[in-house]
C-alpha cells in the first residue's frame, strides 16, 4: 500500500469521514474541531501543524461555503533525501451554510489559527466562535462587506478614510 493510501486509511479509521481523494477528508461543521483535535492527537497521525486555513465561496450551492484546513506532520514527513510525499500532510474540508456562516474557532489548538480565522472572517464573514479577537485583519474597520464573496458587488464604492492621528 502507498504511503498516502496508508495516511488515508488511518485518517479514515479515526474520523470515519468520507475520504474525497488520497488526501482530503469531508467532516461536518459541527464537529470540525473536535475531528482537528482528533488528528492532532493521535499518535499515529500527530498532525502538529496547521500549515493553512482558507475558505471557498460556493454561490449557489448548499452548503455555500467550504473551510479548507491544511494540516501537516513532522512525524510523518519523509526522512531526509525521499521525495516529500503526501505521507505528512492532510486536507480537511467541512461545508458551511449560507447566508451567515459560523464554525468554532480551532485557536486553541493551534495559535497560527489565529490570523488565518481572522482573514477568513474579514474576506469570506465566516464568524468563529470562540475565537479571542475576531476582528479585520487585512481591511479597515468601515469596509462594507466581504469582498471575496461571489456576490459582493465589484463596483460597490467603499467609504472613504483619512488620517487617524
Amino acid at each position: 500500500m502507498a504511503p498516502a493510501d496508508e495516511l488515508v486509511a488511518q485518517v479514515r479509521a479515526l474520523l470515519g469521514a468520507d475520504v474525497v481523494d488520497h488526501a482530503t477528508v469531508l467532516v461536518p461543521v459541527g464537529r470540525v474541531r473536535e475531528c482537528l483535535q482528533r488528528l492532532r492527537d493521535d499518535p499515529a497521525l500527530a498532525f502538529n501543524v496547521l500549515a493553512d486555513l482558507t475558505a471557498v465561496d460556493y454561490l449557489g450551492r448548499e452548503p455555500r461555503f467550504e473551510l479548507v484546513y491544511h494540516l501537516a506532520s513532522f512525524e510523518l514527513a519523509p526522512p531526509p533525501g525521499e521525495p516529500c510525499g503526501l505521507r505528512g500532510r492532510l486536507r480537511v474540508k467541512a461545508g458551511v451554510p449560507g447566508p451567515e456562516p459560523e464554525a468554532d474557532s480551532v485557536t486553541s489548538l493551534w495559535d497560527a489559527a489565529n490570523w488565518y480565522e481572522r482573514e477568513v472572517y474579514d474576506l469570506y464573514g465566516i464568524v468563529f466562535r470562540g475565537h479571542p479577537d475576531l476582528r479585520r485583519i487585512m481591511l479597515y474597520d468601515e469596509f462594507k462587506g466581504h469582498p471575496l464573496r461571489k456576490d459582493y458587488p465589484k463596483e460597490r464604492r467603499q467609504p472613504l478614510v483619512g488620517p487617524r492621528n
